[in-house]
C-alpha cells in the first residue's frame, strides 16, 4: 500500500490498517503524551494518546521528517 492510497481511504479504513496490518516499531512518552509509531509498507503512521484521559487523541502519516526523528537514538541523548 502507498501513502496515497492510505490516504484515500475513510476515517475508519485508516484506524483498521494501522491496527491491522501496521508493524509496531517503538513508543515515546513525553509529558502527558505517549506517541507510538508503526510501519505500514513504505511510510509511518504515529498515533497519539493522552496518557491522563488513556484515549487516542490523533495520528499522522509520514515517511521522513521531524516526527520520525523523535525516534533516533540520537534524539534522545540531546
Amino acid at each position: 500500500m502507498t501513502l496515497y492510497e492510505y490516504k484515500m481511504l475513510s476515517e475508519d479504513e485508516q484506524w483498521d490498517t494501522v491496527f491491522s496490518k501496521g508493524k509496531f516499531l517503538d513508543i515515546v512518552i513525553e509529558s502527558n503524551s505517549k506517541y507510538v509509531l508503526y510501519a505500514i509498507d513504505m511510510f509511518f503512521d504515529e498515533v497519539l494518546w493522552d496518557i491522563e484521559q488513556d484515549e487516542i487523541i490523533g495520528k499522522g502519516v509520514f515517511k521522513e521528517g521531524e516526527s520520525l526523528d523523535r525516534y533516533s537514538n540520537v534524539s534522545k541523548e540531546l
